[in-house]
């Protein structure tokens, strides 16, 4: 059997007051009836305490357990009775594409014109989604890191503050209601045979994201096996909600964590800047979803969810805990990181011979 190294078992450790301060959060922000209490609350709560200045432990190996988790939950959102829709997602994909390249020539014009960051650091600030990769590209690059991060950072906090007002605004969905049904089921656990398919889907999935080189492999091959289980019939099994609200205290502990070490005094500017790019590709998103919306005939709310400009493990989440399509979400948000990462180094290319001319 093999034992947590000590360093992870470490990690795990320095990691529990921040559990703790997430559940915390989240637990007041249930009982006060908001939108998504266990995410925003946790990620609200960590926020706020690391802007304070006091370090908090990362998730670390929980977050990318949680990943796994949320992706075999994403999978059974893939029932078959989805054969007649696929068909209609083509279109909502192509507008998807097309919001997502305006919503970066915007953000890089920002980044690199406004905020005066290098043409690299500006590309990999502007990109909308996939920061572990992107993180790995910008190194490589020599792009600025911490700017790229804490672009990202910033734009991920906004777009999860901004979705509550907004679907509030729209009226699609009853966030009130839909808390209070999912609060209901704790404890609602699969039968024993559900149970083993569930974790073979995990179990493969993170065999098959690495092989097929997915992005965000942990997240997005768990849910491709999990959909082919769920959309053949073979199993119908969902995981207790119980583990919905614990993933999403994790993610939203991990957002607020990145802001660890950011000093508000220094980094005024930095992060206003950022403040002011994320509220205008929300604004672009929503115009985006308005379009999709009107062209397609989905729900105006699963369009926004699905257009908004990064954060695919976050956004995913919100979908499914508001259960407003997370399939079409999660097919929408691994299209877009799939096909930024092939196009990133291109489009980088194409800017630096532009600027060298």
């Amino acid at each position: 059997m093999n034992l947590p190294s000590p360093s992870a078992a470490h990690g795990l450790l320095r990691y529990l007051p921040t559990l703790a301060l997430g559940v915390i959060g989240g637990s007041i922000a249930w009982f006060c009836h908001l939108p998504l209490p266990w995410l925003l609350g946790a990620m609200i709560a960590t926020t706020l305490t690391s802007l304070s200045g006091i370090r908090l432990g990362s998730p670390g190996k929980a977050r990318q357990g949680v990943l796994v988790i949320i992706g075999v939950m994403l999978g059974s959102a893939f029932t078959p009775d989805l054969s007649g829709d696929l068909a209609g997602w083509v279109q909502s994909l192509a507008i998807m594409l097309a919001a997502t390249a305006i919503m970066m020539v915007v953000a890089v014009w920002f980044s690199w014109r406004v905020a005066g960051q290098s043409l690299d650091t500006a590309l990999y600030s502007g990109a909308p989604g996939g920061l572990s990769v992107l993180l790995l590209m910008a190194h490589e690059s020599g792009a600025d890191i911490r700017a790229v991060g804490i672009s990202h950072a910033v734009r991920i906090l906004v777009l999860l503050l901004a979705i509550p007002p907004i679907l509030s605004a729209i009226g699609h969905i009853d966030l009130v209601n839909s808390n209070a049904a999912s609060a209901t089921q704790w404890l609602a656990i699969p039968a024993l045979e559900d149970i083993g398919w569930l974790i073979a889907a995990a179990a493969l999935g993170v065999w098959v994201g690495r092989l097929l080189r997915l992005p965000n492999r942990l997240l997005f091959g768990p849910a491709l096996v999990s959909s082919l289980l769920h959309f053949s019939g073979i199993t119908h099994a969902a995981l207790p909600p119980l583990l919905v609200a614990l993933a999403q205290v994790i993610i939203g502990t991990s957002v607020g964590v990145r802001f660890v070490g950011v000093a508000l005094r220094d980094m005024a500017r930095q992060l206003g800047l950022a403040i002011i790019q994320a509220l205008m590709l929300t604004a672009l998103a929503v115009l985006a979803a308005w379009l999709g919306h009107l062209l397609t005939g989905y729900s105006m709310a699963a369009a926004l969810l699905a257009y908004m400009p990064g954060g695919a493990p976050e956004l995913s989440l919100v979908a499914l805990s508001l259960n407003i399509e997370p399939a079409f979400v999660t097919s929408h948000h691994l299209l877009r990181i799939t096909v930024l990462i092939l196009a990133l180094p291109l489009l980088l290319g194409i800017a630096r011979r532009y600027l060298a001319r």
